[in-house]
C-alpha cells in the first residue's frame, strides 16, 4: 500500500513538472511539497515495514548527498549572481564580439561562446546573455530561430565536461562514478556536436550582420571578483585531482574570499555590500532540486528504483545510455539522473561518461527539455514548442554524433 501511495506521489510530481507552463504552479512548489510528503508518510503509516530509526538514518543519509549538491550550487551561483548584477557579464561579451560579422561565423562564434560559458557558470545565465544578444540582432524571424537552437544545445553541451557546468554532471561525480580529469574526456565529442548543428543550421547564413558593441567600462572590484570566480574554479578542479578536497569545500572557501573582499571595497553608495547577491540566486531551482532528490530518496528506499536496471539488462548499454539521453527530453534529466543513481545500474567508468553525456545534451531535443530551453523559449517571442521541433532532426542528428563519438573515443 505504502509503496503504491509513494509511486502515485513521485508520477503526480513528475506530471507538474512536464506542466508547469500549462497549470502555472512553479516546480520548486510541487516537488518541494510532495517530496516532503513521501518522507512524512514514511514515518507517520503504520504499515510501513519502517522503523522510525531506519526512516531517519535513510532521511539523513539523502540529506547529506542534497546538502552538498546544495551547497555547491548556491556558492557558484552566488557568483555569478554578482558578476551578472554588475553587468561584467554582457560587458565582456561586447567586447568579445566584433562590430561586423558574418551570419555564418556569428553562429559559430555564438555557438562556441555559449559553450565555453556555461562550462564556468551556470546553465541559466549563460543562456541568458547569449539570448540578449540574439534579441539585438536585425534579422529575419527564421534565422533568429536557428540562433536561439544552436545557443539551447550549446549551454547544455558545454555544462557535460565540467562539474561546474550542469547539475547532472556534479551529480554524477558526487555519487563517485566518473572524476574530474576523466569528464575533460567529453569536451571534444561536445564540440563536435555544437559544431555539427552549427553546421546544419547555417544554410542560406552569409549575410553581414552590423553588432552593437559599445563598450561599457568594467570597475576593478569587479575585475577582483571575476578572477576570484576563475582561481575558484580553477582550485576546485586541482584540489580535487591532487588531495581529493570535496568540490563544496573548495568553493565555500572561495565564496568567503569573495565575501571578504567585497567588504573592504565595500562603498554604500556604488558598491552595495556583496551579501546581498545571496538572494539573487534563483533559489527555486534550488528547492525544485531540494524536492526531486528527495522523491527519488523514497523511491529508493522502496527499492522501487531498482527495475531501472532492467534497461541494461535487455539492451547493449551504450544504446540505453542513447535512449535515455532521449528521454532526458521529456523528463527532466534531474530526477531520471538521481533515479538511475539511485537504482546501483553496474555501469564501467566510461559507460557512466556516456551517459553524463546523454543526461547532458538529450534535454536539449526538445525546448521544454531543459532549463536552457525554456529560458529561450520565454526571451524570443517567435520560439516556442512547435517552432523548436521543426529542427528536431537536426538536433537529433548531432546530438547522435556527439554520443556516438562519446562511445568511440572512450
Amino acid at each position: 500500500m505504502i509503496q503504491t501511495l509513494i509511486v502515485s506521489l513521485s508520477i503526480l510530481a513528475l506530471l507538474l513538472v512536464v506542466l508547469e507552463e500549462k497549470i502555472h504552479i512553479n516546480k520548486a512548489k510541487s516537488t518541494l511539497f510532495l517530496g516532503s510528503l513521501c518522507w512524512l508518510i514514511f514515518y507517520i503509516y503504520p504499515d510501513s515495514g519502517f522503523d522510525s530509526h531506519q526512516i531517519t538514518e535513510n532521511l539523513n543519509e539523502n540529506l547529506l548527498e542534497i546538502a552538498s549538491l546544495w551547497l555547491f550550487l548556491m556558492s557558484a551561483m552566488t557568483f555569478v549572481a554578482y558578476l551578472n548584477g554588475k553587468g561584467f557579464i554582457s560587458s565582456l561579451v561586447q567586447r568579445v564580439l566584433p562590430s561586423q560579422i558574418t551570419e555564418r561565423k556569428l553562429l559559430i562564434f555564438l555557438g562556441l561562446a555559449a559553450f565555453l560559458f556555461s562550462s564556468l557558470a551556470d546553465n541559466v545565465t549563460a543562456t541568458l546573455v547569449s539570448v540578449a544578444v540574439i534579441t539585438q540582432l536585425r534579422i529575419s524571424v527564421r534565422k533568429q530561430l536557428k540562433y536561439a537552437v544552436l545557443v539551447v544545445f550549446a549551454v547544455n553541451s558545454g555544462g557535460v565536461s565540467l562539474i561546474t557546468g550542469d547539475v547532472t554532471t556534479l551529480m554524477i561525480f558526487l555519487a563517485d562514478k566518473v572524476t574530474i580529469l576523466s569528464l575533460l574526456q567529453l569536451i571534444l565529442p561536445a564540440i563536435a556536436g555544437v559544431l555539427t548543428l552549427a553546421l546544419l543550421l547555417s544554410s542560406n547564413m552569409s549575410e553581414l550582420v552590423v553588432l552593437n558593441t559599445e563598450k561599457k567600462p568594467i570597475h576593478a572590484a569587479d575585475k577582483l571578483i571575476a578572477v576570484i570566480f576563475l582561481l575558484t574554479i580553477i582550485a576546485t578542479l586541482t584540489f580535487n585531482v591532487l588531495f581529493n578536497v570535496p568540490p563544496v569545500l573548495t568553493f565555500l572557501f572561495g565564496l568567503s574570499l569573495m565575501f571578504l573582499c567585497g567588504h573592504f571595497m565595500h562603498k554604500p553608495k556604488t558598491n552595495p555590500n556583496v551579501l546581498n547577491y545571496i538572494r539573487e540566486i534563483e533559489f527555486d531551482t534550488l528547492l525544485f532540486f531540494l524536492g526531486i532528490l528527495l522523491i527519488v530518496g523514497a523511491l529508493k528506499v522502496l527499492h522501487v528504483l531498482d527495475d531501472i536496471a532492467l534497461l541494461y539488462q535487455y539492451l547493449p548499454t551504450s544504446v540505453a545510455n542513447y535512449l535515455l539521453g532521449i528521454a532526458s527530453a521529456l523528463i527532466d534529466n534531474v530526477p531520471l539522473t538521481a533515479a538511475v543513481l539511485k537504482a546501483n545500474v553496474n555501469l564501467t567508468a566510461t559507460e557512466w561518461l556516456s551517459m553524463t553525456y546523454a543526461v547532458g545534451v538529450g534535454g536539449s531535443l526538445l525546448v521544454i527539455g531543459s532549463a536552457a530551453g525554456i529560458i529561450a523559449m520565454s526571451k524570443v517571442k517567435e520560439l516556442n514548442f512547435m517552432s523548436y521541433l521543426r529542427m528536431s532532426f537536426r538536433l537529433l542528428l548531432a546530438y547522435s554524433v556527439g554520443y556516438w563519438l562519446t562511445v568511440f573515443m572512450l
